[in-house]
């Protein structure tokens, strides 16, 4: 099955939260409300100095999408 690289999640547990979900490596989830990632992949020590690189630009890329999608919402 084919994923879009990018996903939206809430849970009523957590209220405030909005999380987006990367769906290609590295996979992540990020709660915009306080900008928390948690990573789903497993870094060796090699991996870490790629993961800091790109880690500012697919946050911002997360962000983004979401901006799109909520501005998608409200054209409705």
């Amino acid at each position: 099955m084919d994923f879009p690289k990018f996903l939206l999640g809430d849970n009523t547990d957590y209220p405030d939260a909005v999380f987006v979900v990367h769906t290609e490596f590295p996979r992540f989830i990020i709660n915009l409300e306080n900008d928390e990632v948690d990573w789903l992949e497993d870094f060796d020590t090699t991996d870490e100095e790629e993961l800091a690189n790109e880690t500012e630009a697919l946050i911002k890329e997360a962000s983004e999408f979401y901006d799109r999608e909520v501005s998608r919402y409200e054209e409705d």
